[in-house]
């Protein structure tokens, strides 16, 4: 099998991640334990994973501030990081994690693919970010000046 983005997208591994993802995004204690555990997966793993980690990151903690309510994001794009959340965080899908070397490769194309469709969003989200961090400390952004 020659992994691509279009077949990681088309797995049933995929499908199924996408089917969980409104029970994932309408309850928000789920929500954050899925959070969490891809968070610790994220620390935890290098190889594929190191070209699409910022990202990853930006994406948690973009679907934090939506579960505490602080931001909001069109329900498509919400639906679809939330999608790829879930299957970042099975151990098993396209090709199961544990296999060496392979096992996050799937993970990677898959996120790469979805930071491409909701690229808009996430740049958005974090000019959000840097918003509400120099709004938060006002001293500091004057004596940056």
């Amino acid at each position: 099998m020659i992994l691509t983005e279009k077949t990681v997208q088309d797995s049933v591994a995929f499908a199924k991640a996408r089917s969980k993802a409104n029970e994932y995004a309408g309850d928000p204690g789920k929500l954050s334990s899925l959070l969490d555990k891809a968070s610790k997966k994220a620390e935890a793993k290098k190889g594929p994973l190191s070209e699409v980690r910022d990202s990853l990151m930006a994406c948690l903690r973009l679907l934090r501030a939506c579960a505490q309510k602080r931001y909001s994001l069109p329900w498509q794009s919400l639906s679809l990081i939330v999608a790829a959340v879930v299957y970042f965080a099975m151990p098993v899908d396209l090709i199961p994690d544990f296999i060496l070397s392979l096992g996050f490769a799937d993970d990677a194309a898959l996120l790469a693919w979805t930071f491409r469709q909701v690229k808009s969003d996430l740049e958005d989200f974090r000019r959000w970010e840097l918003e509400q961090a120099e709004a938060a400390a006002p001293g500091d952004a004057a004596e940056a000046s």
